[in-house]
Order: C-alpha cells, then structure tokens, then sequence
C-alpha cells in the first residue's frame, strides 16, 4: 500500500481527494491536514510514503511546509497540488523537495497517476506550468527583497516594514527600489502584484 497524507486547508477538497485516492486497491490516506504547520508532527505521527501539500494554508504555506518536511523525513516524497499554477511555485516547491507538482484542475486519474509515479522514484510536473516556467525564469528577488514586498502588500508604511523585519528605513527602501526595477512595476504595491502572480511571493 503507497501511504499517503494530505495536507489542504479547505476541508470540502481535502476531502474529496481522500475519498479518490480511497477507491484506490494500493492507496491509503494515513492523514489530513488543514495547516502547514501540522503537516511534519502528523507525518512523523503516520510515516507517509507521499504527501499532497497545497501552497496556500494558514500558517506556514505549503511550500515552507515541504522544505520542513523534506528536512525532517527524507523519505516521504513531496508533491504540491494547487488551484494557483504559477511559474514561481513550481521552482520555490522543487528547490524545497517537492518531487511532484500538480494543479487541481487536473483529471483525478492524472493525480492518481502523480502518486503512483512520485511513489516509483519518478518526478512528475505539469507539463504546461514547465514549460511555462522556463520561459519566465527563475525568480530575481532577493530573500530579503521578497520579505519586504511581502510586507508591503498588507499596505503599510515604510515605518511599518522596517519595525516588522527589524530594518533600517533606509534598507527598507533600498529592497523596496530594488524589487521594483525587478518586477518592472511601478510602484510597490504592483511590484507585490507582479511577484505574487508570478508565484515569486
């Protein structure tokens, strides 16, 4: 049986992808989750063969739920399933260690398939959101740089940011001027914008 744990925060699709993988003969969903952050105390609870994380959850995102993951247990393969196929995520997931990263509007027999394949020792990639993802590049930001846009966006002020990250006015302004030349944006509420389509937030 390939062990599977799914991580979701809306419980209508993290149920409906349970009851799919159950009419599987060699799946079992061993758990479900609704934040990031329970995702490595309830694998080290259920030693899952893979697991399906979803980028956007309340408290840590999918993405930094993966990194975790893959630190602590290296054997559970990793495969993100989102509603948001951008470029941006397909990176910042295999570069935390994601094996597989799949959109849920795809076929139910397509993630069935993901799981079985991840579980063989195979990589497995959207291959629209690939080929996508080579035309755009990997993301310019800077870590610090995307900490600040990520602030920004909320709306605050420069003040704000800085006290937030613990920076000078200064150097916030600096990430600030540098991520909009990045983004090509023209303020920084549209760099957020253009970063955040871009899956590089």
């Amino acid at each position: 049986m390939i062990k599977v744990m799914l991580a979701d925060d809306q419980a209508l699709v993290r149920g409906a992808l349970a009851a799919m993988l159950g009419l599987e003969p060699d799946i079992e969903v061993v758990a479900q989750v609704s934040s990031g952050d329970e995702v490595v105390p309830a694998a080290r609870a259920s030693s899952p063969d893979v697991a399906l994380l979803d980028v956007q959850m309340p408290g840590k995102d999918g993405i930094t739920a993966a990194a975790d993951l893959h630190r602590e247990l290296p054997f559970c393969r990793i495969v993100v399933c989102t509603t948001f196929g951008r470029p941006g995520y397909l990176s910042r997931a295999m570069a935390a260690g994601a094996v597989g990263f799949v959109v849920k509007d795809a076929p139910p027999e397509q993630l069935v398939d993901a799981v079985r394949r991840v579980y063989a020792g195979l990589r497995v990639v959207d291959p629209a959101l690939a080929a996508e993802s080579l035309a755009t590049g990997q993301s310019p930001l800077t870590d610090r740089e995307r900490d600040v846009l990520r602030v920004a966006s909320s709306g605050g002020t420069i003040a704000d940011i800085a006290r937030l990250l613990s920076l000078s006015q200064g150097t916030v302004r600096n990430h600030l001027s540098s991520a909009i030349g990045k983004t090509g944006a023209r303020t920084r509420a549209e760099a957020a914008r253009v970063a955040e389509d871009r899956g590089w937030l």
